[in-house]
């Protein structure tokens, strides 16, 4: 088993220790609206007040930017605890979010009809 200082609390039988919801101290809405593909990043502030653990390293992950499911499976928590930590970094300065950025408008007609025509060739 290692020991508490030394990354997240695992034993090699029984895996996690710590109960992913527990991470987050129950919560399981973000205050701040995440989309798997959501880009975040450091922005280089200092949290004020107590992080855990696992806050920390999400910090460490977002020195680049970085999707919200990547960071997830870094931490290896389920993606809604991952959002309510990240969260908690928006809200205190330390992380800044922007939403993915598309090529394509998703509700261009052209592209619609494409798919639309793929779909019946396939039928």
């Amino acid at each position: 088993m290692t020991a508490a200082g030394d990354g997240p609390w695992l034993d090699d039988a029984a895996g996690r220790l710590v109960r992913p919801f527990t991470v987050s101290n129950g919560r399981t809405r973000p205050t701040v609206a995440l989309d798997l593909v959501s880009q975040v990043m450091a922005t280089g502030a200092t949290p004020l007040g107590y992080l855990g653990p696992e806050h920390a390293q999400a910090l460490e992950r977002c020195r680049v930017p970085v999707a919200v499911a990547e960071v997830a499976a870094y931490l290896k928590l389920p993606v809604a605890v991952t959002k309510v930590l990240l969260a908690d970094l928006v809200d205190c300065g330390a992380l800044t979010t922007k939403p993915p950025a598309f090529h394509h408008n998703p509700t261009d007609r052209a592209l619609l009809e494409a798919v639309l025509d793929g779909l019946r060739r396939q039928l």
